[in-house]
């Protein structure tokens, strides 16, 4: 009995988990952030590499991507 109820637990829990990531994933805020990264990542491989500025700003475009992936997976229900 203890087990069905700890495995009932354990499955409401991962589904609260999976509905608050994907309720973060489609928020404003999420989306917006991640397309303006992924654009900035496209347009420094549009205009090219050819400086050490452009290196900072694909690594800062990464950063921005990086955490905003991250935010989605740390989430608690």
């Amino acid at each position: 009995m203890r087990n069905m109820l700890m495995n009932e637990l354990e499955a409401n829990s991962e589904t609260s988990l999976r509905s608050a990531r994907l309720e973060k994933m489609v928020s404003v805020e999420w989306v917006g952030q991640t397309v303006a990264s992924l654009c900035w990542i496209c347009s420094v491989f549009a205009y090219g590499i050819s400086s050490t500025g452009d290196w900072l700003q694909l690594c800062a475009a990464s950063a921005w991507l990086l955490a905003n992936v991250s935010s989605i997976l740390s989430s608690k229900p």
